[in-house]
């Protein structure tokens, strides 16, 4: 098994762990927000490793980027789709739902009420969520098994 495979392979598989994750804390958070709960250290860490996780996924995609053969850039590259996703498409949208859930993780520290700390992170993961589905649905990936 090269390098290539196993790297893919983490980063495909370390995926469900981002997802678990997030979706953990969007509806934990819903239920806060929504319930006007108050916000504990277990919303906070559940929030913290959803935000661990999705940084952990980019650090092993950066490093796939850098194996990876559908990744190159050339003349041809904004040309093929395949190689047009995996070059430029993917990893924008990654890095802006990466960026929604940072910014989304900070401003809820911030906030002193516990309703709006669960709506700040509601709001940010949600849209996070949604843009990380979008992207990988736009190259016809599968969101959930296995890519051929």
């Amino acid at each position: 098994m090269d390098t290539y495979v196993i790297i893919k392979q983490l980063h495909s598989g370390f995926r469900y762990i981002v997802f678990l994750l997030v979706l953990v804390a969007i509806i934990q958070s819903l239920l806060g927000w929504l319930s006007q709960k108050p916000y504990t250290e277990t919303n906070r860490k559940i929030n913290l490793f959803a935000l661990i996780s999705a940084h952990t996924q980019l650090l092993i995609g950066i490093v796939l980027l850098y194996f990876s053969p559908l990744v190159h850039f050339d003349s041809t590259t904004m040309k093929d789709n395949v190689t047009r996703y995996f070059s430029v498409e993917h990893w924008v949208g990654m890095v802006i739902a990466i960026v929604l859930i940072t910014i989304g993780h900070s401003k809820s520290k911030k906030i002193i009420l516990p309703e709006s700390k669960h709506r700040t992170i509601a709001i940010f993961y949600i849209i996070a969520f949604l843009v990380i589905v979008g992207t990988i649905m736009a190259g016809h990936l599968p969101v959930l098994g296995s890519q051929s």
